[in-house]
């Protein structure tokens, strides 16, 4: 008898449940209709194709079948792009493949290498970068410098401070790390593949001779030259380190120190956002004015050295800086900058304070503004001269004013810099001026500088021109007054050229640098020139050198 739940005395038991039929055997197609594999070939017959015709798991170049092929033959190319960095092929002829090449791994824009990844860089910008499937495919020797200002990258961020700031400078719809000029300008670091604090390097090994022609020491109406001097050594060794300020958002900062003699800080900066439109507040050494020229990296020189002749009258340095800025218009068109500086260095160029040796213990202080127009495209004044691949239209307008008062002279300044860069030509002209009003001295200083890509991403030259004068005499009684600390101005003309071989991108570079100085005493109201300098007013130096240079 059934015994469980739902059974008792007097219950029926309960019918076992019907069998389901097994289902029908399976039908086996006749010969005729069987179908049979492709016949596959013995062996891979075509080698670029990305097809296994041989059926053995490997493709085109990974075949040994294809190793003879023309095709798969290592060098020739570079390993730069999506299709290069798949085909199995050592392009570039360094024993790495594919993937497994640096190139491949580090050039930003490919996608193989990654699997399904899509990034972003948090670099100092807070903007993540735009996935690398935005990036328009390169074709032919193209690398990815060549998509700056391209399409619709307007070509307006190409420096870490603008790509940090959280806005879309240059109004095409890109911001900081998404924009192109950020993402493949090598000169910008803070949209690298690492975010956080970064580290930078340049390093310049140089080989020269030098020349000095004197003026006439024996009295026979002709000048004098030195014998010939010759010299190997680093003429640069710049560590930087650079990137967000922990916890602030769009924030930067930057150190800079020069290694090459002894170890020194040259720069610092910290800036914070004022807002979302772009404006910010910078501290920093004080050693930045009205002209870019001894605040942008080494890197950025293209005569190798910035123009001293046309700062050291001018911007003298202080101890540290305040400075506002950002646009006045939306677009960026207008922007300013305002800026409150105290106290003084002893060197030019270094961040610290004055030791005291002599009684010249005048507080020193400046103050200054300055506007900038961008009429085409956008400018930045930490925008690099060098050209590396051709760039669009861009044309702008800086214009600015300054009051110092120094341990010993009191003076204002005014500097005029305007840019302009197309194709493959880049034109750059300054022009510094300040009154000294304790004698009623006028100076003036000016520097017209030319860029030329000979070869994208091979050859570049540059060439510059300009000089110090005083243009009036100075009166008499204060010329007695004269030191170490209110020196007598030597007027000075200069005339460089320069050619750039990009020998390895643009992170290592071999330049070739011929240099004319001539310093002039005694020739006040006249600047000093070749043909206006008299022999016994004149000192005139040649230099030629050989320097290689690495950055990163």
């Amino acid at each position: 008898e059934p015994v469980g739940p739902g059974t008792g005395e007097g219950t029926l038991p309960t019918p076992p449940p019907a069998e389901t039929p097994p289902p029908p055997p399976a039908q086996t197609p006749p010969p005729s209709q069987a179908t049979t594999p492709p016949a596959q070939a013995a062996t891979e017959t075509i080698c670029n194709d990305r097809q296994d015709q041989d059926g053995d798991g490997l493709a085109d170049c990974a075949d040994a079948d294809c190793f003879d092929d023309p095709y798969c033959q290592a060098g020739g190319e570079q390993e730069r792009t999506n299709d290069r960095c798949s085909d199995w092929i050592d392009n570039d002829g360094d024993g790495a493949v594919d993937c497994d090449d640096d190139d491949c791994a580090s050039t930003p824009g490919i996608t193989v290498c990654s699997g399904s990844w899509q990034g972003s860089v948090s670099g100092g910008g807070g903007a993540p970068q735009a996935g690398a499937d935005e990036i328009p495919e390169l074709s032919g020797d193209m690398s990815v410098e060549d998509l700056i200002g391209r399409g619709d990258d307007a070509d307006g961020e190409r420096n870490d401070y603008l790509c940090s700031d959280g806005v879309d400078n240059d109004a095409d719809g890109r911001t900081d790390c998404q924009d192109f000029g950020c993402r493949f300008d090598p000169s910008v670091t803070v949209c690298s593949s690492s975010p956080g604090i970064r580290f930078s390097v340049v390093a310049g090994i140089a080989a020269s001779l030098r020349i000095d022609e004197q003026s006439d020491l024996d009295g026979d109406g002709f000048t004098e030259f030195t014998d010939p001097t010759g010299d190997v050594r680093f003429t640069r060794i710049q560590l930087r380190a650079l990137g967000p300020i922990p916890f602030i958002q769009n924030s930067f900062f930057l150190i800079n120190l020069r290694a090459e003699r002894t170890l020194r800080m040259t720069f610092a900066t910290f800036n914070i956002p004022l807002g979302t439109e772009g404006h910010y507040i910078s501290i920093n050494s004080g050693s930045g004015g009205l002209s870019p020229g001894l605040i942008v990296s080494t890197s950025k020189q293209p005569l190798l050295d910035p123009p001293f002749y046309l700062f050291n009258a001018f911007e003298q340095g202080n101890g540290a800086a305040l400075e506002v800025g950002g646009p006045i218009t939306s677009d960026n068109v207008l922007r300013f900058r305002v800026f409150a500086a105290g106290g003084s260095g002893e060197f030019n160029g270094n961040v610290g304070g004055r030791f005291f040796r002599s009684e010249d213990r005048n507080f020193s202080y400046g103050t200054g503004a300055q506007i900038q127009l961008n009429i085409v495209g956008r400018y930045d004044r930490f925008d690099t001269p060098f050209l590396y691949t051709k760039v669009p239209m861009t044309l702008a307008l800086i214009a600015g004013a300054r009051f110092d008062q120094r341990p010993v002279e009191r003076y204002a300044a005014w500097n005029v810099f305007a840019v302009w860069r197309f194709w493959h030509i880049g034109l750059r002209a300054e022009s510094y001026s300040r009154y000294v009003l304790d004698f009623d001295g006028l100076q003036t200083a000016w520097n017209v500088q030319a860029s030329f890509l000979l070869v994208p991403r091979t050859l570049m030259f540059a060439a510059d021109v300009g000089g110090f004068f005083v243009p009036l005499e100075y009166d008499p009684r204060v010329t007695p007054a004269f030191s170490s600390q209110f020196r007598q101005p030597i007027e000075q003309f200069q005339v460089r050229a320069a050619l750039h071989w990009f020998y390895f991108r643009n992170i290592g570079i071999l330049s070739l640098l011929f240099a004319m100085n001539m310093e002039c005493q005694r020739v006040f109201g006249d600047q000093c020139r070749p043909p206006d300098a008299q022999p016994d007013a004149a000192l005139t130096e040649y230099e030629a050198r050989l320097e290689a240079q690495f950055r990163f």
